[in-house]
């Protein structure tokens, strides 16, 4: 089974303090929100995400697979 990398959207823009709470993944702010890219294994792992940003208080705006993240060669 191959990652399918993911666009997660929360409001707010996040301080660096958070890039250890969604490591291995980009954060980029703007606009009032903060963008989570990254590449996520199965719905396990995309169900730890969001339970990471629920149990940081942050609100979900959107979540949606980008598209199929490439094998590591």
């Amino acid at each position: 089974m191959e990652p399918t990398r993911y666009r997660i959207v929360v409001r707010g823009e996040l301080s660096d303090r958070f890039r250890s709470a969604f490591d291995g993944m980009e954060l980029s702010c703007g606009d009032g929100n903060t963008v989570i890219v990254g590449n996520v294994l199965d719905q396990s792992q995309l169900h730890g995400v969001l339970d990471r940003a629920a149990q940081l208080g942050l609100e979900l705006v959107s979540v949606e697979p980008i598209e199929r993240a490439s094998p590591a060669r």
